[in-house]
């Protein structure tokens, strides 16, 4: 299983395509909203997990990222959950990337 090494918990429109660019460029495998739409059946899992949460149930994350071998997260869904993350993999690094308001 692949142990999320960066969490990038910003939300879309700050950089987000620019970092998941740069991570891959950097070696990391990493999970942004591109993957969710390039494979919809995704989309199952990310749903099952917010109702684990809303539940108050764990979150698996083996078959959110690590299955997948995901070692890094930036946009959505995973921004959603990013201190269930932060907690799950706590050596993490969290990268926030910000954006003024126009």
């Amino acid at each position: 299983m692949a142990e999320v090494e960066v969490i990038c918990p910003g939300f879309g429109r700050t950089g987000t395509l620019s970092l998941y660019t740069a991570l891959n460029k950097l070696g990391y495998k990493t999970h942004h909203m591109i993957e969710v739409i390039d494979n919809p059946t995704q989309v199952a899992a990310w749903l099952k997990a917010a109702r684990d949460r809303t539940a108050g149930r764990p979150i698996d994350w083996h078959s959110l990222l690590g299955s997948g071998g995901y070692n890094a997260t930036v946009d959505w869904p995973s921004a959603a959950f990013f201190k269930e993350l932060m907690v799950a993999y706590p050596r993490a690094k969290v990268l926030l990337a910000i954006r003024d308001f126009d």
